[in-house]
């Protein structure tokens, strides 16, 4: 995968929100794509993990903004206790989401849910997923 790139494309201010949020370091990825082939929801995604990485090293967030990889992230935590740099890409892929949620964007919009469906759903898996997918 090639990225074309200049000065003005890489968001050093980006990269520096992502490892703030995240706690890891993203330049020391090294590309190897491990993550991917530990992530269970690798083939659900839009961007494979190591793709995310890719881009998150640039600071990319324009690119990354309407993916549905760190949505589907299941934070398993496969991808970051494989990873042989030793960074927590589920942190990356919770801190990506956290950039969206900031700008109060949801990811689902409860009030658009159906009733019917509402009462099918499990009660736990409401809470958990209104509280990972709206700001």
């Amino acid at each position: 995968m090639t990225l074309p790139m200049n000065a003005q494309k890489v968001s050093m201010k980006s990269i520096e929100r992502i490892n703030e949020l995240s706690g890891e370091n993203v330049k020391v990825c090294m590309q190897c794509g491990t993550c991917t082939s530990a992530c269970p929801m690798a083939d659900e995604m839009d961007f494979f993990p190591r793709k995310v990485m890719h881009y998150s090293q640039f600071g990319l967030l324009s690119s990354l903004e309407d993916i549905n990889s760190y949505w589907k992230c299941a934070s398993c935590h496969s991808c970051s206790v494989r990873c042989p740099r030793g960074i927590d890409i589920a942190k990356v892929m919770e801190a990506l989401r956290l950039l969206v949620l900031r700008t109060s964007k949801n990811h689902i919009e409860p009030s658009q849910i159906p009733p019917e469906k509402l009462k099918e759903f499990p009660g736990i898996m409401m809470v958990a997923g209104f509280r990972k997918l709206t700001s």
